[in-house]
C-alpha cells in the first residue's frame, strides 16, 4: 500500500487502523478526478491485500468540510463523453468503498454535500461533528445522485425520508441525520476524531476474521430473504470454527487474559 497519494493523507495508527484524510482543503475537499482515482486505487487495493489493516476511518482535512461533493470547477465545460468517463471512476470508487472488507467508519467533520454525503452513506457507520451538514444536492444542478446515494440513503433513513431529501436537495443537520438513522453519533468537533479512534480500537481488538465475516453477513444478508440470510450467516459462522483466533479467544477467556488475535 503506497502512502503518497496526491489527494489523500494516510496515517497508520496502532498498526491495525488506517486513517484516510480527504486532502483538498483549498477546494473544501471536493472530489475531482484525481481524488476519485486515488480512493479507487486505495480501496481496490485493500480488497487484494489488507496488510494488517482491521479498521478504516475516512475524514476530511480542516474543520469546515468533510467533502463538498464533485468538483464543479473541474466539471465546467466538460464534454458529455468526459463527464461519463469521469463518472465511471466514481462508480468504481463507491463500489470499492462499499466493498471494503473491514469496517469503514466515516468521521464527518463538516459539510458532506453531494458525493461527500454519498461517501458517508457508503460507510458502515458514521460519526459526525455538531457542525456537520449533509445534502444530496444533485437535482438542483440538473443531475441526480450517481455514487450510491439513491441506494444507500434509503437503506439508512427509509424510502420516504430519502425521497424527500433527494428530490428537494435540501440540506439537513447532523442532529437530523442522527435522528433519521444516517449518523450513529453526534459529537463536538474537538472530540470527533478521538471518539472514532476509540471505536476503531475496540473493533481492531476483536477477532479480525470474525469482524470481517460478521460485516459481510450483515451487508449481504440484508439483501436476502430472512431464510437465505440465516443460511449465509451459518456459512460465515462456520468459517470461524477451524481458526486459530477462535481457539485463542476461548483460551484467553478461560485464562482471564486479553486475547492475542492474529487473523489466522
Amino acid at each position: 500500500m503506497r502512502n503518497d497519494f496526491e489527494t489523500l493523507f494516510l496515517e497508520h495508527i496502532d498498526r491495525h487502523i488506517l486513517l484516510v484524510t480527504l486532502d483538498r482543503p483549498e477546494a473544501a475537499n471536493a472530489m475531482n478526478t484525481r481524488m476519485g482515482l486515488d480512493l479507487m486505487e486505495l480501496f481496490e487495493g485493500l480488497l487484494l491485500n489488507l496488510e494488517d489493516v482491521r479498521v478504516v476511518i475516512v475524514t476530511g482535512r480542516g474543520e469546515k468540510a468533510f467533502c463538498a461533493g464533485g468538483d464543479l470547477k473541474e466539471r465546467k465545460g466538460m464534454s458529455d463523453a468526459a463527464w461519463q468517463s469521469q463518472h465511471v471512476i466514481f462508480e468504481r470508487m463507491v463500489r470499492a468503498l462499499m466493498g471494503c472488507p473491514v469496517p469503514l467508519i466515516a468521521c464527518v467533520n463538516g459539510a458532506a454535500y453531494g458525493g461527500g454525503c454519498e461517501v458517508a452513506a457508503a460507510a458502515d457507520f458514521v460519526y459526525a461533528s455538531t457542525n456537520a451538514r449533509f445534502a444530496l444536492t444533485e437535482v438542483t444542478l440538473g443531475i441526480m445522485p450517481g455514487a450510491g446515494g439513491t441506494q444507500n440513503l434509503p437503506r439508512a433513513v427509509g424510502e420516504r425520508r430519502a425521497q424527500e431529501l433527494i428530490l428537494t436537495g435540501a440540506p439537513f443537520s447532523a442532529e437530523e441525520a442522527e435522528k433519521w438513522g444516517l449518523v450513529n453519533k453526534v459529537l463536538p468537533p474537538e472530540g470527533l476524531r478521538d471518539a472514532a479512534l476509540a471505536t476503531a480500537r475496540r473493533i481492531a481488538g476483536n477477532g479480525p476474521i470474525a469482524v470481517r465475516q460478521a460485516k459481510q453477513a450483515i451487508r449481504r444478508g440484508l439483501q436476502m430473504s430472512i431464510w437465505d440470510g440465516l443460511a449465509y450467516e451459518i456459512e460465515a459462522y462456520n468459517r470461524m470454527v477451524p481458526t486459530e483466533d477462535r481457539r485463542e479467544g476461548v483460551l484467553a477467556y478461560n485464562e482471564r487474559r486479553k486475547p492475542n488475535f492474529r487473523g489466522l
